[in-house]
């Protein structure tokens, strides 16, 4: 059997008959910038996540850059990030001109661990960059309270958490900012690059309009060093399309979690460490991710056998070549250098058939059954 980590093909097909209709319009009418499609996106996600503004970029990573901007980041401030991210999320701090700190991760839930932020706060520290890994919100609570502490700001990385909630608060409720991305592999995905900022803030929304059309209000008046990062009219009318089903994409991906968790606790017991959820969280699980020994080897065996899985992230940001002049080295964040060393993601997608999660859980057990 194969079973691939990511199959969209059984989505697009569902939804051509609304999708192809859709962009036919934006082609048609000849409106392809910040138009009537990236308006009302950014009405329903701003909506979605209980804030008052959405603003439409060019991707997820400009997202969190032009956050940073608009509230003020620059050369000579510091930022706290977690280590086991993406490199995005360190990446537009350091694109803003400020540098990365780096805090351990929490090793249930592998979000930064706010129990490490304050000893990282100087007084060059600016803001606090959590990101809501996998699908989990970051333990917001405790990173709210030292960010009042210390008057920071908060730009949520919700790249992977449209959807999710803490306490029953949206992504981007608790935070000065948050960030979305619509990577075609994300749970709300276009079909190229997108990506959209949420806050409550008039001010800082205004801002950061402007910061996306080169700093310009009117057009071609520039009063600050903007970038051109716009959310493309096309992609905004496919993910229009897309939207209405997002929460029950969401709820199919939380039922294939809870049937691989079901799977592995009967098959595997405790050779595995299936994912934590937090009693605060709705999780909406754009990554179902395990703890296991031998990851690396459990994952040239899958793919022998036909079943794809990725790792998410096998290098730390601490340890990145291009952030080598920070400092850090091996042992300073063991969390995330144990939970890069244990971490991997099996196939997860609405369209996930049980008997392929049945399938994969039965090569992990054979793996560990020989070895």
């Amino acid at each position: 059997m194969k079973v691939p980590m990511l199959d969209l093909t059984e989505q697009y097909q569902n939804l051509k008959a609304e999708i192809l209709p859709a962009m036919e319009d934006v082609m048609s009418n000849a409106r392809f910038i910040l138009g009537d499609n990236v308006k009302k996106l950014e009405a329903d996600v701003a909506k979605y996540s209980n804030v008052n503004h959405g603003i439409g970029v060019a991707n997820g990573s400009d997202a969190i850059h032009i956050a940073l901007s608009a509230i003020g980041v620059g050369p000579g401030d510091e930022v706290i990030v977690p280590s086991f991210t993406f490199f995005a999320t360190a990446g537009a701090v350091a694109r803003a001109g400020a540098t990365p700190v780096f805090v351990d991760c929490d090793p249930k839930t592998f979000n930064i661990d706010p129990a490490k932020i304050e000893a990282a706060v100087t007084d060059k520290t600016k803001a606090i960059v959590p990101v809501h890994l996998y699908g989990q919100m970051a333990d917001m609570d405790a990173i709210v309270e030292i960010a009042k502490k210390h008057n920071l700001g908060i730009v949520e990385d919700a790249a992977q958490a449209i959807g999710s909630k803490y306490k029953g608060k949206s992504v981007g409720e608790l935070g000065t900012a948050a960030t979305y991305s619509f990577f075609p592999t994300k749970n709300l995905g276009a079909y190229g690059d997108g990506g959209m900022v949420v806050t409550n803030d008039d001010e800082l929304a205004e801002k950061m309009r402007v910061i996306r059309v080169h700093g310009s209000k009117p057009k071609y008046y520039h009063h600050v060093l903007g970038y051109n990062s716009r959310l493309d009219e096309l992609q905004a009318a496919i993910l229009n399309v897309k939207f209405p089903h997002l929460d029950e994409w969401s709820d199919l991906r939380r039922e294939k979690a809870d049937n691989y968790t079901k799977l592995l606790n009967e098959q595997l017991g405790d050779k595995v460490v299936t994912p934590f959820i937090a009693d605060y969280s709705h999780h909406i699980f754009h990554q179902y991710t395990i703890r296991v020994e031998r990851r690396d080897e459990l994952q040239k065996f899958l793919q022998e056998q036909g079943v794809s899985t990725m790792i998410y992230y096998p290098k730390p940001l601490h340890l990145q070549p291009v952030f080598a002049e920070l400092g850090y080295k091996e042992g300073d964040l063991p969390e995330t250098e144990k939970a890069a060393a244990e971490a991997i993601s099996l196939p997860m997608f609405p369209e996930l058939k049980v008997e392929q999660q049945q399938y994969v859980v039965e090569k992990i057990a054979e793996f560990y059954s020989k070895n």
